[in-house]
């Protein structure tokens, strides 16, 4: 007997925490860290373009000096509304150490949970007019014509913008992790 392949959920509502998609709330790990606070939102949609508002977005960073969990707990979660908007509020990450003596420029990691992916997919929200972006060795193995779907852009200071496109034209970098 044959069985079709199918996703086995979405059952986001079971794990979100609203809470999670702000990393600095007062009652949260990050209290009183001091760094530039951003937040970076964006839209989920499909390879029609439609809004993916039944997705839940994840989030892991570095802090403000490119370390992971020294000072700073760069984890989140968000689930997309019926547009399939998303919203994080966080700090800029710094520059992460990479291999031997490089950096790579400073990044959040997403990995997004959505209706027929039977796998999250994972890509790098990397910012805008980062000098570093010239040099990151991640986003240098990205053919140059695509590697726009990987940068957010600010749209008011310290608001950030990254759509996330699944499918179709315009379809945004997933990383194979």
């Amino acid at each position: 007997m044959i069985t079709p392949s199918q996703t086995a959920g979405p059952y986001w509502h079971l794990i979100d925490f609203p809470a999670w998609a702000d990393l600095l709330r007062a009652d949260g790990p990050n209290a009183g860290v001091t760094a530039p606070r951003i937040t970076l939102s964006g839209r989920v949609t499909d390879g029609d373009g439609a809004p993916c508002g039944d997705a839940m977005v994840e989030l892991w960073q570095a802090g403000a000096d490119g370390q992971y969990e020294q000072g700073f707990h760069g984890y989140g979660r968000a689930a997309t509304d019926a547009d399939g908007r998303f919203r994080f509020t966080t700090i800029r990450p710094g520059p992460v150490p990479g291999r031997g003596n490089s950096l790579q420029a400073p990044h959040i990691t997403l990995a997004v949970f959505a209706r027929g992916l039977m796998h999250h997919v994972t890509t790098r929200a990397y910012f805008a007019g980062e000098p570093l972006n010239e040099t990151d060795p991640v986003l240098a193995l990205v053919p140059q014509p695509r590697r726009s779907t990987m940068l957010a852009r600010e749209a008011a200071p310290g608001e950030w913008q990254f759509d996330i496109r699944l499918q179709g034209a315009d379809e945004t970098v997933f990383l194979d992790i």
